[in-house]
């Protein structure tokens, strides 16, 4: 009696083209569907426009007065310009377990887990949608940082670099935001850790201030920080200051794709 034959692979693990096509399909889809929900509810992203504009107006014209932090020829309103996109786009992503949890404790999550679809098209397709999210906030700093006299460059092929590092960053802190989720499974723990960790990420990054003015140990920190790199690329795309983007580039998306490995590893415990 022959052998039955063996079961065709999951189509994410089809490494032919058509399962690659099938599967950028699917996290394209799940990527859509998220992004309607931001289409019915448009004030979401004019209430977290408020923090991001303060940061700016009060914070940034502030310290360019007593020249308190050293930032060369740049002024520093200038300077904490890309702060602000990429720590928009961090305020943006890192509350995205939330929304899991809620969808676990709707019944969508278990859902969507018994289906064909690879748990990392559902991450994949809510951390990209993220970053959408966090292009609408990128775009509105940038306005307001041009508005208040900021020189930024208008270079097509720059602005689509900057779109590209805000699509990465805000990608990953969703995903970290999904892993923390399936850590401690609770919305209420999930809120609390997120606020804890949100600021120091930003405050140990050059967000607001250069690395060489930071003590030894908090160096240390923000040379393992995603956010740090972040910041270097769009400060080179937008101000033209000097930074590796390959490398840059390299360390956001090598922390997406173990962010999205990470998060869909996780994804089961939510659905027990």
């Amino acid at each position: 009696m022959s052998a039955p034959a063996a079961a065709p692979p999951a189509a994410w693990a089809d490494s032919s083209p058509r399962g690659a096509v099938r599967l950028a399909s699917r996290i394209a889809t799940f990527c859509l569907v998220e992004l309607q929900r931001m289409r019915h509810d448009r004030s979401e992203l004019v209430t977290r426009a408020i923090q991001p504009i303060l940061w700016l107006v009060i914070f940034g014209k502030t310290f360019s007065r007593i020249r308190a932090i050293p930032t060369g020829q740049v002024p520093y309103l200038a300077y904490l310009a890309p702060g602000v996109i990429a720590q928009s786009a961090l305020f943006v992503a890192i509350f995205y377990g939330i929304q899991i949890i809620w969808e676990r404790d709707a019944g969508v999550l278990t859902k969507l887990l018994v289906t064909p679809t690879p748990r990392v098209a559902l991450v994949a397709g809510k951390a990209f949608a993220a970053g959408v999210r966090a292009i609408a906030q990128a775009v509105l700093v940038i306005v307001v940082a041009a508005l208040l006299g900021v020189g930024f460059s208008w270079n097509p092929l720059r602005l689509l670099g900057v779109i590209g590092i805000v699509v990465l960053g805000a990608a990953f802190f969703s995903c970290l935001s999904v892993t923390i989720a399936g850590l401690v499974l609770k919305r209420d723990r999930l809120m609390g850790i997120g606020q804890a960790v949100t600021m120091p990420l930003f405050f140990a990054s050059n967000a607001l201030y250069p690395v060489s003015i930071m003590p030894t140990w908090l160096r240390a920190i923000s040379h393992a920080n995603p956010l740090s790199y972040e910041v270097s690329a769009l400060r080179a795309l937008l101000l033209g200051l000097p930074t590796n983007l390959w490398l840059d580039f390299a360390v956001l998306a090598g922390s997406v794709v173990a962010g999205i490995c990470t998060a869909a590893a996780l994804l089961g415990r939510l659905s027990r």
